[in-house]
């Protein structure tokens, strides 16, 4: 049981909380799912980036999973392999690709041919050859918010199978080039089997055909996106999930590569806020907090729907209400038209379902700090990010007045 009362009381808040022994036990879930091939679980790191949350993975065996120079360097320094780094995202910066050159890592997800051209081009200005994977885009609909859908042709991310084919060829004959894998990634808060097994069935067949014109690959990467439970979700056992994926490989030597964010973080987090007050505005009940959309970003961007508990020693019948912060923006709220008790200054809103997404989207909107980050882990707690003073917030600014 944790105590929330006592970790909002110690950390103040708004707070982030992270149970560190649920996240072990979803990695061991599907690392365990996994387990009849040779496969390597790369953490999703934009999911939950503190520095702890990642050296916790790496502590379990993880690979890491990342969007930017600036997550490949927190993997490397939370104790992250090289070898099981991979460095993907649709507008890598030439120094960005050079630095992920230089430091050795697994591979360079590529995204397009204009992409594959500069890496090749700066890979030869190196005098180096880098390893990459071509993200191909199976056009299958995932079936999941349109704003985390990434396999459709109308997205941005990844090229269609004819491109694909040719960025191979290309590579293959390149000096500066190693093709050492594929990866695909359909959407995010996936939960349906068929979409999956039917692009994991695609891009098998590329790899088959790929093998024909004697274009050898090493990983078979499957991305990331397996839901959670939010609210009433039906969602994806971890062993039909790697069986549906395993059954499209059958004949082929591949290491498959699986990138978890949501599913390993999403369900260890919470975010604590405490009730400032109610407002009423005529027929609208309002629960002003103090934590914001510059807090936990989802509500307001996605329309995204968080179980929202309330701690109150008070007994009333519930009512509809708003649950909105103090940022001056009328999209601030973290949940709206839900039930919830009569409350009182102090009292304690637990927002569910945070660890993933959640502190990594904040901001400091309306010159405000994000808040402290604990850990709890074998029963103790710990703070693993301290929370930002108005002087962190002035410090690369006071010195240019």
């Amino acid at each position: 049981m944790i105590h929330f009362r006592e970790l909002a009381n110690e950390y103040k808040t708004p707070l982030y909380v992270y149970d560190f022994d649920y996240m072990s036990a979803q990695y061991e879930a599907l690392k365990e799912a996994f387990k009849g091939r040779k496969s390597i679980l790369a953490y999703a790191v934009k999911a939950n980036s503190n520095l702890s949350v990642v050296k916790h993975f790496a502590g379990l065996g993880s690979g890491a999973d990342c969007v930017s120079i600036g997550e490949v360097r927190r993997a490397l320094l939370a104790g992250i392999a090289p070898y099981k780094i991979i460095f993907s995202g649709v507008g890598k910066s030439d120094d960005e690709i050079r630095e992920a050159i230089e430091s050795d890592i697994l591979y360079i997800n590529v995204e397009s041919e204009a992409e594959l051209l500069r890496v090749e081009l700066i890979a030869k200005g190196l005098g180096a050859i880098s390893r990459i994977s071509i993200r191909v885009n199976p056009n299958i609909d995932p079936k999941t918010h349109p704003y985390i859908s990434t396999g459709l042709h109308d997205n941005k991310f990844g090229v269609d199978i004819q491109s694909a084919k040719r960025m191979y060829i290309l590579a293959k004959n390149s000096e500066y080039l190693d093709p050492v894998g594929i990866h695909f990634h359909i959407g995010s808060q996936l939960t349906e089997l068929d979409p999956i097994r039917e692009a994991a069935e695609i891009v098998a067949d590329m790899v088959r055909s790929l093998q024909a014109i004697d274009i050898e690959l090493k990983f078979f990467d499957i991305g990331g996106g397996l839901g959670v439970v939010y609210n009433d979700e039906t969602t994806i056992a971890p062993y039909d999930y790697a069986q549906a994926i395993l059954g499209t490989l059958k004949g082929l030597d591949l290491t498959v590569i699986c990138e978890p964010g949501r599913f390993l973080t999403a369900n260890a987090g919470y975010f604590l806020t405490k009730v400032l007050y109610e407002k009423q505005n005529g027929e609208k009940k309002f629960v002003v907090v103090d934590g914001a959309m510059n807090d936990l970003l989802r509500p307001s961007l996605y329309n995204a729907y968080h179980k929202i508990e309330a701690l109150t020693s008070k007994e009333s019948e519930p009512r509809a209400v708003d649950v909105v912060g103090p940022v001056c923006e009328s999209g601030d709220f973290l949940a709206k038209n839900i039930m919830l008790p009569e409350l009182e200054h102090n009292d304690l809103l637990v927002v569910h379902s945070a660890g993933a997404y959640g502190f990594g989207m904040g901001s400091n909107y309306n010159t405000r700090g994000r808040s402290a980050e604990v850990a709890l882990e074998n029963g103790k707690a710990r703070l693993i990010r301290r929370r930002e003073s108005f002087e962190d917030l002035i410090a690369l600014e006071k010195d240019l007045l």
